[in-house]
């Protein structure tokens, strides 16, 4: 995330997400039940629903929304980078890349019409829908209480979690051959992530930046999460443009992430504090996967997490988000599939997408959780005194990693899963 879309505000660890709701109080829920198996038989697979968000006959770039539902507040009308990225590899997975570069163009242009910058960076967020000529828009609201039109602080900065998974999806374009464009935006994201490496403690590169141009907020934690991330976005790299510069970070990333193994715990550290030493003990799903996805040999190096996360975030045949276990996160749930599909255990595969399948919308989507609300572990960046939490929203972070399951694609590796042996 993984943020709302995947809203890294973790102290010490990363976004997911991505993937993070910004405001309790912005959010009208709606709870429901889940769809019966008979239903969610019958509806179409994740991969066409996918496909069917961006229209039929349409062209020109295009961002997704990454909560279509959400009321009037900061997740409304906003596509956050991870979402959509997500959504261009799962795409891709899919067979349908023409679609896909729809939302790679949206990356393109972000890169070339930011309203200030132009080095590298992409934001967390942006406006959903087209996007026009002139500046890439930003989502936001008006809010009647300051009686002015707000912009979302976590959106406007730049994670460089969700910055390798744009490159991801820009490379896994790159390996359709559809345009060059696509492997150049990507070595200029990676350009700028760069400048995220860090000397403190076991390396690997910090959180990225909080906040509104032209001064934001440096962050200075780093996440396994993010790095987990960089390490394949960097492979990926390096293996298209033979330039040793990307296999280098790659390898400093890497090196991170092996660092914050806990053989007591038998789990990673969710990453550091802002010292970027002191470990972050925090148990979150994604940074437990993600590494035995991305780093090579690692499903038999790190296999033994997969009993901590059994033991710790197991719920009703799916698993949460983080502590206490109170609600099925779909995602992450979609993940552990992908997951299991490596460890060639295609029972489990099929028990956690029929636990995928139960959180469908009416509409075909999926929810992004099967609860009211769970939690992360974290807090919000935007607002410290509240925690970050997960809501049953339909999620298109969700529905791209139902696709991916569907697929048994690797979004770290662009490849079909090929079994661990």
């Amino acid at each position: 995330m993984t943020g709302a879309g995947r809203v890294s505000a973790k102290p010490g660890s990363r976004r997911r997400g991505g993937r993070w709701l910004l405001s309790c109080a912005a959010i009208a829920l709606g709870l429901g039940a889940g769809l019966s198996p008979a239903r969610a038989a019958v509806l179409p697979n994740a991969c066409d629903v996918l496909a069917s968000q961006l229209g039929t006959g349409a062209s020109g770039p295009l961002f997704l929304a990454s909560y279509p539902t959400a009321e009037p507040g900061p997740l409304h009308d906003a596509a956050f980078l991870y979402d959509n990225a997500v959504a261009v590899v799962a795409l891709v997975g899919c067979g349908r890349p023409d679609l896909a570069r729809r939302i790679g163009d949206a990356l393109l242009a972000a890169l070339d019409r930011d309203r200030f910058w132009h080095d590298g960076r992409l934001r967390n967020g942006y406006a959903a829908g087209p996007v026009d000529a002139g500046p890439v828009k930003l989502a936001g609201w008006w809010d009647d209480a300051q009686n002015r039109w707000l912009e979302d602080r976590y959106q406007a900065g730049s994670d460089v979690g969700n910055l390798a998974w744009a490159m991801l999806a820009l490379l896994a374009l790159d390996r359709t051959g559809a345009d060059p464009r696509y492997r150049t935006g990507a070595e200029r994201i990676g350009q700028w992530v760069a400048t995220q490496r860090d000397s403190r403690g076991d390396g690997g590169f910090t959180g990225g930046t909080f906040g509104h141009e032209p001064t934001p907020t440096l962050v200075r934690w780093k996440s396994v999460e993010h790095n987990t991330d960089l390490v394949a976005a960097f492979s990926r790299l390096a293996a298209v443009t033979n330039d040793p510069r990307w296999r280098d970070n790659a390898v400093v990333a890497q090196r991170f992430v092996e660092a914050m193994w806990d053989p007591q715990e038998r789990a990673f550290a969710a990453g550091t504090g802002d010292d970027g030493v002191s470990r972050n003990p925090t148990l979150a799903l994604d940074a437990q996967i993600w590494p035995l996805l991305a780093l090579p040999g690692a499903v038999a190096r790190f296999d033994a997490v997969l009993a901590t996360v059994e033991r710790r975030l197991g719920f009703q045949g799916g698993f949460a988000y983080g502590e206490p276990a109170d609600g099925v996160w779909t995602e992450g749930t979609a993940q552990v599939a992908v997951l299991s599909r490596l460890r060639d255990d295609e029972a489990q595969a099929a028990t956690l997408l029929a636990t995928v399948a139960a959180q469908r919308t009416p509409d075909g989507g999926y929810y992004a959780t099967s609860t009211a609300s769970i939690p992360t572990g974290f807090v919000l960046a935007t607002d410290p005194a509240k925690p970050r939490l997960y809501y049953h929203l339909p999620h298109l972070g969700a529905l791209a990693w139902a696709a991916l399951a569907e697929r048994g694609f690797n979004p770290f590796t662009l490849a079909v899963v090929q079994p661990a042996r």
